[in-house]
């Protein structure tokens, strides 16, 4: 073959490369290849679902969801999308400070794309995330953090839905119906804060140059690949997930109780619903506390994930019953653990003896239940003062007068200190055995000795510690929510060491919860104001900041696999202040050494 037949031979080659990929080629308004674009691809038409149970796929039926991949450009302005078919998919171009840019194609297609500088200074600041409406928004330090502390539980402080221009009176409104939901904002807060934010947030519409740009992207996000599976609707709350060894991720819709289960390569899954008591109300304990939420089937309100070490069971917190609930993943049995005390089971975690740790938080306790015997064991946490005593004693009490309708969460006096409410939250479990816990209200962690029983508590010089993880070197890592950092306690040296997340602006992140990756020293933090995940290397102490795809990406959870695979869920409440309403399973693959 001579030397013009063979570079003919592979230029048919590579046409016949490039056409069987999907390609996007993003360049500037001066023509010069434009890098780390996200470039996210949907199906036009894709799978249908069968939603014949109330909305939802049925018990039992196999669905596939309908996948978003999102990729950014290298150097050169290109991102590709391997895909053998010629079917119509959707792109959609993003980057700081750009216009979006969207179209249809056929998946094989090449497409050449410029994309716009936004120059409206409205548009500009509309689309940067919350975190940036928050930073500016001017309240007093104290306040500020009270109310980042309170009022960002459920869903963001400073998205599109809380930062419009409203009435004092519905300010107002709407605070009331907050702290009835469960937020414990204080009296002296509640007073003040619905003409503060009439009038922060007026001043901010009113002057959008005053709203800074967010976090940087940087260079290495070119390898970093996001997918994600949409799954329930815009009245679901994807709450807390498990990526279980065998392959598979199950993730509760707490607000339903429906639990999926999804083969994240596929797409593929089933969901399951929680099995019921006779006598279980609608709203379970809580009772009335969801009466003005349009649509919702909460008896148990699942919660938080375990996966047994022994013999794979999972293990779910119900947090609107007394009780633990388990369920086998190959025979698809459930089983109700009923308890006859505590109140709202939160995180939960198993060790390696096969007993089941979790926290109560609305009865200041941490439990376990020992699954040789089918026991449990209740551990009363110190209260903080005579009234807080009282309150916690009286919880049953004021859960029945709350299941009647009664605003008794209106009614009651709130201090800033939230007395009365220290709130157990997150929990894990040290390689010597230790349960570690953090009181969120109560600014504390504490330990629980395996064998002894004993409890050690310890005050944090930070507010707000929330949910919390150990790394293989016994050190407890801490989501420090309305400080902005990450917090790693040395519990032989009991000192505490402060990470300020990268964010911009700096200090307007509100860490949720984190998640420690032992195999390559990385602590996954969950950046639910900033729309992100943050990896941060602490062998190395360095950062990384991966954007997710959707604004309002609000994220209560983070799982790793084994090859390094990282795992969460847009689980804002409600659901449709997501961009599109539409949570979904997230998984991220990133760019690792």
């Amino acid at each position: 073959m001579n030397k013009l037949k063979l570079m003919s031979a592979i230029s048919s080659v590579l046409l016949s490369v490039t056409v069987s990929a999907g390609t996007v080629i993003v360049k500037n308004e001066a023509g010069n290849p434009l890098s780390i674009v996200m470039v996210s691809q949907t199906p036009v038409s894709g799978f249908t679902l069968d939603r014949s149970d109330s909305g939802y796929p049925p018990v039992g039926v196999v669905n596939r969801s309908n996948r978003t991949l999102s990729k950014f450009t290298d150097e050169s302005g290109q991102s590709v999308f391997e895909h053998a078919g010629n079917e119509r998919v959707r792109y959609r171009l993003r980057k700081p400070d750009y216009k979006d840019v969207t179209i249809e194609m056929p998946a094989n297609e090449v497409w050449q794309v410029t994309m716009e500088k936004e120059q409206d200074p409205i548009l500009l600041a509309a689309s940067r995330p919350a975190n940036t409406w928050l930073a500016a928004l001017d309240l007093e330090e104290g306040l500020k953090k009270h109310y980042i502390m309170q009022c960002g539980f459920c869903h963001q402080q400073g998205s599109m839905y809380l930062r419009r221009d409203r009435s004092i009176q519905e300010w107002d409104e709407t605070i009331y119906r907050m702290v009835n939901y469960g937020a414990r904002l204080a009296d002296d807060s509640q007073d003040v804060l619905p003409e503060l934010l009439h009038e922060k947030y007026a001043g901010l519409n009113a002057d959008p140059l005053k709203i800074k740009p967010g976090t940087h992207w940087d260079a290495y996000l070119d390898q970093a690949v996001i997918t994600e599976w949409p799954i329930g609707d815009s009245f679901s709350q994807m709450h807390d997930l498990l990526h279980h060894s065998n392959g598979l991720v199950y993730v509760g819709d707490n607000l339903q109780d429906r639990m999926y289960e999804i083969d994240p390569a596929t797409g593929e899954y089933q969901v399951y619903k929680l099995p019921r008591e006779a006598g279980d109300q609608l709203g379970g304990l809580l009772g009335a506390r969801l009466k003005e939420f349009p649509k919702h089937e909460t008896f148990a309100g699942i919660h938080s994930f375990a996966q047994s070490p022994v013999d794979g069971s999972i293990f779910i917190t119900a947090s609107y019953q007394q009780r633990i609930i388990e369920f086998n993943p190959v025979t698809k049995q459930w089983t109700n653990h009923l308890m006859d005390a505590g109140y709202y089971p939160h995180t939960l975690r198993v060790d390696n003896d096969n007993n089941v740790w979790f926290t109560l938080a609305l009865s200041n306790q941490v439990g376990m239940f020992n699954r040789t015997t089918q026991q449990f064991k209740l551990f009363d946490l110190p209260n903080r003062s005579f009234k807080e005593t009282v309150t916690v004693n009286l919880m049953g009490v004021l859960l029945k007068l709350m299941s009647w309708g009664l605003p008794v969460a209106n009614w009651a006096a709130v201090d800033r200190d939230s007395t009365g409410v220290p709130l157990p939250y997150g929990l894990d479990i040290a390689p010597d055995g230790g349960v570690w816990f953090a009181r969120l209200h109560a600014d504390s962690i504490g330990r629980i000795d395996p064998v002894t029983h004993e409890i050690k508590m310890y005050k944090t010089p930070f507010h707000g510690p929330r949910r919390l993880r150990i790394d293989s070197e016994g050190g407890i890592w801490i989501a420090a929510f309305p400080e902005s950092q990450i917090v790693r306690f040395d519990q032989e040296k009991e000192t505490f060491e402060f990470f300020d997340i990268p964010v911009k602006p700096i200090g307007s992140e509100t860490p949720y919860s984190l998640n420690v990756d032992k195999k390559r020293n990385i602590v996954w933090v969950n950046g639910n104001t900033s729309d992100a995940l943050y990896a941060y290397y602490y062998k190395e102490k360095r950062w990384q900041h991966y954007p997710m795809p959707k604004r309002v990406t609000f994220t209560r959870d983070v799982e790793i696999s084994n090859d390094g695979k990282v795992f969460t869920t847009n689980s804002s409440f409600p659901s449709w202040h997501i961009e599109d309403a539409q949570p979904s399973l997230i998984v991220l693959d990133p760019v690792l050494p």
